[in-house]
């Protein structure tokens, strides 16, 4: 008898401590991160021609999330970033990248605060953050990422619904000294293999408050559309983005899935509506990609960007032509 009452005594004291083991590392945050290298040739033709070794944006981050509540959750992310190829140059975690916190409800929707990608960004933008390296070419909106107050509806029918202002105050803005609410709007429809994305920007800011060297434009608003159609392992998407007096932006973009590869081709151009010299320019550029998973946690790429300019990509040249610039690039990454 004592030794039954002995061993249910040891298994129950066991399975409680398994229990709470289990739900002590379910309530852990979750690590993750990423190192990326990149060799990237850069040749202007009559002008310079340069080759660098980089990094490409390596980070490290943490996130978690916890029930408050039956259908209630709360999360937060850290991501901050580091230099990974030159250690004499190098601070440790030198930057951040994302922070913030929120909640989300399968009834209300998603609340978060903090610095994110902008309810703008997401709807509108995906050709300049689809590649490796980058075009550099995007639409001209200017609320940044930081101090973002951002909402999300549930999906009603495939529509989901958008906003974001970012709250500043006196001290915020080195050119205005004043404060400012620039908000964001955006809506995304989805139905079958069609998504439908309209978004805009109120500019009510300036770029100061997520960039310290770049003054704003101006606070004339910017709408940007978005069309992407899934066809299995292909999807095309088109965008455009506008805003008065400083330019207009058109794009199109085609992805192919291959087994463990990834192929796109993309075309973009914009237009500059500035007054004065480069008033009317226009700078497109074309972009090719070869992308080939090794594993779950690591893949390899080849990039190919070729840009052309009414401008002039090399002011330090005096030939007179330096209009047409080529970039190639190959790199990798392993992520966790």
């Amino acid at each position: 008898m004592k030794k039954t009452i002995l061993a249910t005594a040891i298994a129950a004291a066991s399975f409680s401590g398994a229990a709470m083991a289990a739900e002590h590392e379910s309530n852990m945050p979750t690590v993750y991160g990423n190192i990326q290298y990149v060799v990237k040739h850069t040749n202007i033709d009559n002008g310079s021609s340069e080759i660098e070794h980089a990094d490409n944006g390596s980070t490290l981050g943490v996130k978690h999330s916890h029930e408050i509540a039956p259908g209630l959750e709360g999360f937060l992310k850290a991501e901050m970033e580091f230099t990974a190829d030159e250690k004499g140059d190098s601070n440790g975690l030198n930057d951040f990248d994302e922070a913030y916190i929120g909640v989300n409800s399968d009834s209300f929707g998603k609340v978060w605060i903090g610095s994110d990608d902008s309810t703008y960004e997401r709807a509108v933008a995906k050709i300049v953050n689809f590649h490796e390296v980058g075009t550099g070419v995007d639409g001209s909106y200017s609320t940044g990422e930081g101090d973002l107050l951002q909402y999300e509806t549930p999906s009603f029918g495939g529509l989901k619904l958008g906003a974001a202002v970012q709250v500043n105050g006196d001290t915020d803005s080195t050119v205005t000294d004043e404060k400012s609410y620039p908000y964001q709007l955006a809506a995304i429809y989805s139905v079958d293999a069609l998504e439908l994305a309209f978004a805009m920007d109120s500019n009510d800011g300036d770029t100061k408050y997520s960039d310290d060297d770049v003054a704003d434009i101006n606070n004339e608003n910017s709408y940007g559309l978005r069309a992407t159609y899934t066809m299995g392992d292909f999807s095309l998407t088109g965008e455009y983005q506008t805003r008065k007096d400083v330019k207009d932006e058109y794009g199109v973009i085609g992805v192919y899935a291959l087994g463990a590869n990834q192929f796109s081709v993309s075309y973009q151009m914009t237009e500059d509506d500035t007054s004065g010299a480069t008033s009317g320019d226009k700078e497109s550029v074309v972009a090719l990609q070869a992308l080939h998973n090794l594993s779950d946690n690591m893949y390899v790429y080849a990039e190919g960007y070729m840009y052309n300019t009414d401008g002039d990509y090399d002011s330090a040249s005096t030939a007179t032509e330096e209009d047409e610039k080529q970039v190639a690039a190959v790199g990798a990454v392993y992520y966790f």
